[in-house]
Formats: structure tokens, C-alpha cells, sequence
């Protein structure tokens, strides 16, 4: 019997060896995040989780560091801490404007990313603030304590992407990815959808109030990186598979460590052999935002939030995993209608390039 093509690509992806350039990329992310989520332990600095995802977005989006890219990260930090601090503590209280303020610095991040150029700054801007906007909603948090944490973690994580590429460098060159060229139209259409869902996004979870929900909130804009209803199926589709293979190894590592889940060196060396594992799969993926990003993400933040001697993972990843269902569906059915509409006008058609 012919093996289906999706299974069939499956086995192929799984057989494939890792170059040694993807090698090292996978220990630069696993070393990276394990110790960025080691060092916040040690110092009880608040905010595990941008300690450990940090690593992995710097180091597990882009194969390579230099001076641009360092500057798109630490400018995302800046223009984020500048949004929370002034934005927010101007217009916190007043839900409309506040509304539109986030719908206008979306725009901007996610033209930035639509151009090219500057889509690392556009994408790391959308988590981090979309993650800060969630954490500033809890009555107990303190905006400066959440700023000066996630600035804190951003320069610490540049100095962990210098260690770790200093120690695992590329074993050979990499040549320049190619520059797409898009009509327009697909320009306005990729700015307007990714804008509109992601505002939607945080105004449904500011009204219904679901603090608990980090992982939903951040899945819901993830879906729309490729910036277009074509790709936000595979990245729902990746999104939830990452989610539930996360939770799942979370889940196997509470059952692992019981009561020994306190000690900080057995959680560090769990977390170094789920993210090596992951690495794996998502540079066998070709390094996007898929299936192995998100699993590897999904234990960052199971990790470096919730797995302290006082609390344990079992109701969290429950929880995670149903929550990130649930939002990813329904991001979906609103990026879908949102095509929808927008193909309507020739102005923000988007046109599929010829193959």
C-alpha cells in the first residue's frame, strides 16, 4: 500500500541528519535557554519566562548574530518598556483609546515585519508586548518591576547569544536568504489582517479577563507570523501540535522529579533535554515558527512560570493546552473571515505568487 505524502514527508523529516551548522545552532539554543532560565533562579529575579523564551526566540528564529540583529532586539525592548510605561500608565484606565494605541503600535510592528528588513524587530515586538500587556493587567503587578525584568532579560539574553555563538560557532557559511519581492496589495492586505486579529486578540482577553492564559494570548498572535490566511493554518496546525507535545513532556518531567522538582540542577538538566530535543525538530522543520518552536517555547514557559517547589505543572499544561486550543481556533475563523473581506478589494488583494 502508498504510504499517504503528509506521513510519508513525516518519516522523511525524521530520518533527515542535522548539518553540522544545524548542530550547533541546536546547543546555542538548548545551553542558552537552560541557562538563562538557571541564572533568574539563582538571582530570584521575578519573570522566569523571559529568561528562558528570550534565548530561544534570538537564537532559535535567526541562525546567525550580528550588530543588526542585536540592535532590532535590544530597539524592541526599548520601544515595548517606552509603551508600557508611558502608554499604558496614561491610558491603562481608558479601554478605547488604549485600544486604539495597541491597534497603532501593531500596525507598526507588523509593517515592520511585512517589509522584510526589520521582521525580527517587528516579531519579537509583537511578543514581547503583547506578554507585557497581559502580565500589566494583573491588579498586583508593578509596570516598573515588569519593565525593569524585561529589560534586564533582553541584555542578558544578547550576552548569552554572544557566549553561545562564541562557543558553537557556524562550522561553515551561510549564504543570504533571498528577498522577496510582493505586489502592494499583499503588503496592505498581510498589515491589516495580522493588525486587526491581534487587536482583537487583546481586547477579548482584557474584557473576559483571563489572566491565566499567557499561552493562548501569545499562541493567538503567533498564528499570524506568516501574515496571511495561507500560512496561519499551518502555523495553527504547528502551534497546537507544539502545545500539546509540550505540556505532554512537562507533564512526564513532574511524574520524573516528584518532589525533588525544588531542586534547581535536576528541573535545569530536564529543561536542557527537552529543548536539545526540540532543537532538533525545529531545525529539521527549516527553523520557522513551527511544531518544535513550539513545544520548546511551551516548556519555557511552563518552566520559567509556574515549576517552583510550591506549585507543579499537572493543572497548568491541562489547562494550557485546552486554552491554546480554544485560541487558536477561534484566531483562525477570524483571520479566515478577515481574508475574506480584504480580498474584496483590489487595494488589499492578496495575489499567491506563481510557483
Amino acid at each position: 500500500m502508498k504510504p499517504l505524502s503528509g506521513s510519508s514527508n513525516i518519516l522523511k523529516l525524521s530520518h533527515r541528519a542535522l548539518t553540522g551548522n544545524e548542530i550547533q545552532q541546536c546547543l546555542r539554543v538548548a545551553f542558552g535557554a537552560t541557562l538563562g532560565f538557571t541564572i533568574s533562579k539563582l538571582m530570584d529575579w521575578n519573570y522566569g519566562t523571559f529568561f528562558t523564551v528570550y534565548p530561544m526566540l534570538l537564537l532559535g528564529l535567526v541562525p546567525v548574530l550580528n550588530a543588526h540583529i542585536i540592535r532590532q532586539f535590544l530597539a524592541n525592548m526599548a520601544v515595548a518598556s517606552v509603551f508600557i510605561l508611558l502608554v499604558h500608565g496614561m491610558l491603562g484606565d481608558q479601554p478605547i483609546p488604549m485600544t486604539i494605541a495597541v491597534f497603532l503600535m501593531f500596525a507598526f510592528m507588523f509593517r515592520c515585519m511585512s517589509q522584510g528588513p526589520y521582521f525580527l524587530f517587528g516579531a519579537l515586538g509583537i511578543v514581547s508586548l503583547s506578554v507585557q500587556l497581559h502580565f500589566v493587567s494583573y491588579s498586583n503587578v508593578s509596570a516598573n518591576d515588569l519593565v525593569m525584568s524585561n529589560a534586564t532579560a533582553c541584555i542578558t539574553t544578547v550576552f548569552l547569544a554572544i557566549f553561545m555563538h562564541s562557543i558553537f560557532p557556524d562550522v561553515e557559511a551561510r549564504g543570504k536568504p533571498p528577498i522577496a519581492n510582493k505586489p502592494k496589495s499583499n503588503g496592505r492586505h498581510e498589515v491589516i489582517l495580522a493588525t486587526s486579529v491581534a487587536t482583537l486578540s487583546f481586547v477579548v482577553f482584557q474584557v473576559l479577563d483571563l489572566q491565566d492564559s499567557l499561552s493562548a494570548q501569545v499562541s493567538s498572535v503567533l498564528i499570524l507570523f506568516p501574515l496571511n490566511w495561507y500560512g496561519a493554518g499551518r502555523a495553527a496546525l504547528n502551534r497546537a501540535i507544539g502545545t500539546l507535545v509540550g505540556c505532554n513532556v512537562g507533564l512526564a518531567w513532574q511524574l520524573i522529579l516528584l518532589q525533588h522538582s525544588g531542586i534547581l540542577w535536576f528541573v535545569s538538566i530536564a529543561l536542557w533535554i527537552s529543548i536539545m530535543l526540540f532543537a532538533r525538530y525545529h531545525a529539521l522543520e527549516g527553523g520557522g515558527s513551527g511544531a518544535g518552536f513550539g513545544a520548546m517555547t511551551t516548556m519555557g514557559i511552563l518552566f520559567g512560570q509556574y515549576l517552583t517547589p510550591q506549585q507543579d505543572l499537572v493543572y497548568n499544561s491541562l489547562y494550557r493546552f485546552t486554552s491554546v486550543s480554544v485560541s487558536v481556533g477561534v484566531t483562525l475563523l477570524v483571520v479566515y473571515l478577515m481574508h475574506r473581506l480584504l480580498n474584496k478589494f483590489v487595494s488589499t488583494r492578496f495575489v499567491m505568487a506563481n510557483k
